[in-house]
């Protein structure tokens, strides 16, 4: 925008209200007093039905909250209910996981010395079968003669 816009922009708007001050003194059918209090009753009907409308919200919302809260109540406890019970199962399982793990443990551990003892009879057994063996052998040694 040029100078000489903007300044014809800033005169227009000036003459303008000049314009519209002065037909609204010459043209108003009131004095300032009344248009001032017609004014004053305006806002004043404007608030007061402002207020009613928030209280009229208001009271929807906390009927509305009033009447969605035993559901959520009763979800919430009925959850509540749902995860302790989860809890118990859980403690439960652990509880079992553990006695399992312990019995298989001292089974595993009783195989292992059970196999062990027949390991150590069986070659205990091979080694006196062995000893046994050899003592009925009878080795000879011969010497060999030189030939003049």
């Amino acid at each position: 925008m040029t100078a000489r816009g903007a300044l014809g922009f800033v005169f227009g708007s000036v003459a303008g209200v000049v314009c519209g001050v002065a037909a609204g003194l010459l043209l108003a059918p009131r004095s300032g007093a009344e248009s001032r209090a017609m004014a004053a009753d305006a806002m004043n009907d404007a608030w007061d039905s402002a207020v009613d409308a928030y209280e009229r919200g208001s009271r929807v919302v906390t009927d509305k909250v009033g009447s969605v809260r035993p559901s959520v109540d009763a979800t919430s406890d009925e959850l509540r209910a749902k995860v302790d019970l989860a809890r118990e199962r859980m403690d439960q399982l652990r509880d079992s996981l553990s006695e399992t793990v312990a019995t298989t443990s001292a089974q595993v551990q009783e195989a292992v010395n059970t196999v062990t003892e027949k390991v150590t009879e069986v070659a205990a057994d091979k080694e006196a079968e062995a000893e046994t063996e050899a003592e009925g052998v009878h080795v000879e040694v011969v010497e060999e003669v030189e030939e003049a």
